[in-house]
């Protein structure tokens, strides 16, 4: 692996310089933290393309043998690095796994729709990225020199990703049209009052003993004009509602612009985390209030228990992969603040098992807990019986797998996805026998508000 600093630049800069080079890949901590969101990742121009759709996995449109999770780790199996301290990741697959890859790794009903927008699994493996560490100021390229495998060419060939990854970073930026002159016009597949009666059936199921909670979303979709920009609205989008997880990513046809603030899993060495979000509310203006909002909303006996649940499920999840009596809770209905709303974020840890590695954690977990509901199967056949509409990439994972073995993603809500002519964003929440049909209506409304403020029309 192949190094250099260059001078700090601005991640939003780096990925409109590099975008010219195809397939341009943004891990944007919009949202600085010091651990969740301490750095960036901009990719571009991959060596390869991994897709998984119709139960046909393919790397570079050839076929690949075998399931999702196979296919892919022996699409990877020729790149492996040695575990990296510095930089954070150093280079490997970048994309996505759609909510629907589900029903490829567990039993579960298919939904009677799907748009058929996403794969489900969108994965570009990149040799060259730019990490930046947003409280060092320090940048650095880093490329491996993949594909090629023999010394001398992988080293020559990595040299020349650098200099050519500097001087695009070095040149200005070319130029973007302008945003949105017109309101879109957003349709869900829900009416109000079908969405409050969909929280009744939930509950009814809660009450039959089927469940104890599961997590409804309603489906927003609107028609783009012609020669909109993905990633300008990604830029207003990183404004409205800066996260933690930030993330636009360019693929053949479709882009996605997430501002999520939940972490599905990370994996350094054989450390696991997952950071579960499970109960919102929204900010306001007057500081004291929302002070009181984020207290009231620790306290609130509805909101702790949803989040316990689906704590007791991911540990559940996490047990079934990692060294037993490894799987801790450090942190408990823990209130982390965003943009327009407080959430509860709880932390459960665990130690990966010897011989597995971070694809065998996802096919163990996947989808994330904190949007299906528990029992996790049977919440996920409700869903999919109550929303009729294939969720593609919502509540699906976005992020990374590198080459050193290394995992972070995110879960993909506050997600849009785009093709030319269409925008899609879900929006939903878990309900429990404690949830109202109202107030759980308006919560899906809180939590899409910014997301539709990013695509209003500019002055």
């Amino acid at each position: 692996m192949w190094t250099v600093e260059i001078p700090f630049i601005d991640p939003v800069a780096a990925a409109e310089r590099l975008a010219p080079l195809g397939s341009l890949a943004f891990l944007d901590s919009a949202m600085h933290h010091d651990t969740l969101g301490r750095s960036s990742t901009v990719a571009a121009s991959p060596f390869a393309r991994f897709r998984y759709r119709d139960g046909v996995a393919r790397l570079d449109g050839r076929e690949v043998e075998g399931g999702p999770i196979a296919a892919l780790r022996a699409c990877l199996a020729p790149y492996r690095l040695p575990a990296q301290e510095e930089p954070p990741f150093p280079g490997g697959a970048i994309g996505y796994f759609a909510y629907d890859l589900g029903q490829a790794l567990e039993r579960v009903e298919r939904p009677a729709r799907r748009a058929g927008l996403t794969d489900d699994i969108a994965l570009n493996l990149y040799d060259t990225v730019l990490a930046i560490d947003h409280e060092s100021g320090v940048c650095r390229l880093v490329a491996t020199g993949f594909p090629e495998t023999e010394p001398a060419r992988r080293e020559a060939r990595a040299r020349a990703r650098l200099d050519a990854f500097a001087g695009a970073l070095a040149s200005a930026p070319a130029a973007r049209p302008a945003g949105p002159r017109t309101r879109l016009a957003w349709h869900s597949n829900f009416s109000r009052q079908a969405y409050e009666q969909a929280v009744e059936t939930v509950r009814d199921y809660i009450r039959a003993g089927d469940i104890y909670q599961a997590n409804i979303a309603q489906r927003f979709a609107a028609r783009l004009p012609a020669g909109f920009d993905p990633f300008a609205l990604y830029q207003r989008l990183r404004e409205t509602n800066p996260a933690t997880f930030g993330a636009y990513l360019a693929f053949e046809g479709l882009s996605v612009a997430s501002s999520s603030p939940e972490r599905f899993l990370k994996l350094e060495g054989r450390h696991v985390e997952t950071r579960p979000i499970k109960g919102t509310v929204r900010r306001v203006a007057d500081p004291e209030a929302d002070r009181r909002l984020g207290e009231a909303l620790q306290a609130t006996p509805k909101e702790r228990a949803e989040n316990i649940m689906i704590v007791d499920l991911l540990r559940n999840d996490l047990s079934r992969i990692c060294e037993p009596h490894s799987v801790r809770v450090p942190t408990l209905c823990g209130l982390e603040s965003y943009a327009s709303v407080h959430h509860l974020v709880s932390v459960v840890t665990g130690t990966l098992r010897e011989g597995l590695d971070a694809l065998d954690l996802i096919a163990a977990t996947f989808p994330g807990g904190s949007i299906t509901g528990a029992p996790k199967l049977r919440a996920m056949d409700i869903i999919t019986e109550i929303e009729c509409d294939a969720r593609e990439i919502y509540c699906g994972a976005i992020g990374r797998v590198g080459f050193d073995g290394s995992l972070d993603t995110s879960i993909a809500i506050r997600t849009v996805f785009m093709d030319a002519t269409t925008a899609v964003l879900q929006a939903g929440g878990g309900v429990t026998l404690l949830s109202e049909p109202g107030p759980e209506y308006e919560e899906t409304l809180t939590k899409a508000a910014r997301v539709f403020e990013a695509f209003e029309p500019t002055p």
